[in-house]
C-alpha cells in the first residue's frame, strides 16, 4: 500500500502542476472574454485552489503515507480521500458530455487515462480505509 499511495502522490503533485497550462490550453482569454469580471476571476482562482489542494494531497501520500495507513486518523483522511476521487471519477462520466471526446483521438485518449487513474486512485484510498 505503501508504494500506491506514494505514486499516487507523485501523479497528483505532476496533476497540480498541469493546471498551470489549463488557460492557455482551454484559450481562456478569449473563452471567457465575454464573462463578468466576478466570473473570470472565479475560473482562474478556483483553478488555482483545485491544483493547491491537489498538491497537498500528493504531498500527504508522499510524507505521510504511514499514518494513512496506521492510524485511525489517517483512515479517515482516506475515507474522505476515496469519497473525493470516486466524486471525480463518477463525474467524468456524468458531468461531462461524452461530445467532449467522443470520436476525437487525443481527447478521448485523455478521457480514458483520467478515468483509469480516477480508478486507481479510488481504490487505493478505500483499501487504505478498510485496512
Amino acid at each position: 500500500m505503501e508504494l500506491h499511495l506514494k505514486i499516487i502522490g507523485y501523479l497528483l503533485i505532476i496533476l497540480a502542476f498541469v493546471h498551470v497550462i489549463f488557460p492557455k490550453r482551454f484559450d481562456w482569454k478569449k473563452e471567457c472574454g465575454s464573462l463578468s469580471l466576478i466570473n473570470k476571476q472565479m475560473m482562474y482562482i478556483h483553478t488555482f485552489f483545485i491544483a493547491l489542494i491537489v498538491l497537498l494531497m500528493g504531498i500527504l501520500c508522499i510524507s505521510s503515507y504511514s499514518e494513512l495507513i496506521e492510524t485511525p486518523l489517517g483512515h479517515k483522511i482516506s475515507l474522505g480521500l476515496f469519497i473525493f476521487w470516486f466524486m471525480r471519477f463518477f463525474v467524468q462520466f456524468f458531468g461531462y458530455s461524452s461530445e467532449l471526446w467522443k470520436g476525437k483521438r487525443f481527447e478521448t485518449v485523455v478521457h480514458i487515462v483520467f478515468s483509469i487513474f480516477w480508478t486507481y486512485v479510488s481504490i487505493v484510498f478505500f483499501m487504505v480505509y478498510w485496512r
